[in-house]
């Protein structure tokens, strides 16, 4: 409570009792705010279309209606709400150029990721790569549980960790903008079990450091990818190459 009274008086500097510290404050909830909408997209507790009210987030969040509306003007930005024409906001529906477009961007971001990441263990270090193991284990435990959710949130841990290993900030900083859409676009998706296979190659060659198997493995990972994303939302995978000249397209830098 005290932080969401900091939050109103934060909207004027005059108002008695403000500090210096108010901002951050304000900022925090906004993050919080966003944090909790995201994963109520990607649970899909907030439906592809759904209309999203400002009033009843506030509510459900137990927050005043000021970070909600930041948070809510943030995903905008971020492409995963979009504008009604008269007011409001919506959850946006992915299209299949939407789809498209998401895996033209990460796919070079994955193949060179993996190759960094490989390439630093190769140097010595080897920090991170016992937490992509456990991805894998978590993965594997979820999905013979049938529990999809935690499925995909190991799943995104694991690509996530690979970012991280590569120890390249501008990169990690990208894929920062992508990995809510990735998220969601995971869970709407089937997760056939070769594709946990792929993850599990992934992670053989990085933790040998050998940085271009690392690279062509997650071409192939990712194109695949896009090809399940494809057949589960729209029903094909038109202009699909995965597998085709793998090694090929993934050169050295």
């Amino acid at each position: 409570m005290a932080e969401r009274s900091r939050t109103g008086s934060a909207a004027t500097d005059s108002a008695p009792g403000t500090h210096a510290t108010d901002p951050p404050a304000a900022a925090s909830l906004s993050a919080q705010a966003r944090e909790s909408i995201l994963r109520r997209i990607v649970d899909r507790r907030y439906a592809q279309g759904a209309r999203l009210v400002e009033r009843e987030i506030a509510e459900e969040l137990s927050m005043s209606r000021v970070p909600v509306r930041e948070a809510l003007r943030a995903l905008v930005t971020e492409g995963l709400l979009e504008l009604l024409p008269h007011s409001g906001v919506r959850v946006r529906r992915l299209g299949r150029a939407d789809v498209e477009h998401l895996y033209e961007v990460w796919e070079p971001l994955a193949v060179q990721a993996s190759r960094l990441a490989a390439r630093t263990v190769a140097a010595g270090d080897t920090e991170g790569v016992a937490a992509l193991a456990a991805a894998l284990r978590q993965a594997e435990s979820a999905a013979a549980a049938d529990e999809g959710t935690r499925e995909v949130a190991a799943h995104t841990a694991f690509h996530e960790g690979v970012v991280a290993m590569s120890r390249n900030p501008l990169l990690a900083r990208t894929m920062e903008q992508l990995s809510w859409q990735l998220r969601l676009l995971f869970g709407m998706r089937e997760e056939p079990a070769h594709m946990r296979a792929q993850h599990a190659e992934m992670h053989r060659h990085i933790s040998n450091g050998d940085a271009e198997a690392a690279a062509a493995s997650t071409l192939l990972h990712v194109r695949d990818s896009r090809t399940v994303a494809l057949r589960s939302l729209f029903g094909s995978d038109v202009g699909s190459d995965v597998g085709s000249d793998v090694g090929s397209d993934v050169g050295s830098d």
